[in-house]
């Protein structure tokens, strides 16, 4: 079993590597299409601006999607996630990998930005990366921006209102977490398991 971390300069790999590796499962940090290409799952972690990762993710655009479409699971973290949509409006609009529709915005109103901290998850559908996982569950989020609750939903979080905290395509094997799963104790460290177990 082959795990890609996809490393295009930008993310938090090792804790991530550090994650899996808890749960029993060796990944490999590659940007090389050909790696890419050949592996059993896929990982898209992501910290930083929106603009600036998609322009360092475009290069390997093309073999991601092509992999998403054969039906290889892809786990998308926190900005990873984010990537997933047609669009942010992180500093003007910008196009994502349109993975899901939806575009990402920014918390408005009154609240503290980032949302940073432990909140539960609220679970909408099934989905096998919730395998074992009670509603109400707590993980660890760190973000600016968000995305609203719409029908490709499979959790969401409340911070001033509903959220998408994890979300799916179609087919359900191209997941995201708006949350760190790396970062969220057991709760996350189950989820990586899960994710290795739809290979």
């Amino acid at each position: 079993m082959k795990i890609a971390i996809i490393d295009y300069g930008a993310g938090n790999l090792n804790s991530v590597q550090r994650g899996f590796a808890y749960v029993g499962q060796q990944v490999r940090f590659t940007g090389d299409p050909g790696e890419i290409e050949a592996a059993d799952a896929l990982v898209l972690p992501g910290v930083g601006a929106f603009e600036a990762c998609m322009r360092q993710v475009d290069p390997l655009k093309k073999v991601i999607l092509e992999r998403v479409d054969a039906g290889v699971p892809l786990l998308g973290i926190c900005l990873g996630m984010q990537m997933f949509y047609e669009a942010s409006e992180e500093n003007g609009r910008h196009e994502g990998l349109k993975i899901v529709p939806g575009t990402v915005s920014r918390f408005a109103g009154n609240l503290k930005v980032p949302h940073m901290g432990w909140n539960s998850l609220s679970i909408e559908k099934e989905h096998p990366l919730l395998k074992g996982i009670d509603k109400g569950s707590y993980v660890y989020f760190v973000h600016s921006y968000k995305a609203n609750v719409n029908a490709c939903t499979v959790a969401s979080s409340d911070y001033g209102g509903a959220f998408t905290a994890i979300v799916s395509n179609d087919a359900g094997n191209a997941i995201g977490t708006q949350f760190h799963p790396e970062k969220s104790g057991p709760v996350g460290l189950k989820m990586l398991k899960n994710f290795a177990e739809m290979i």
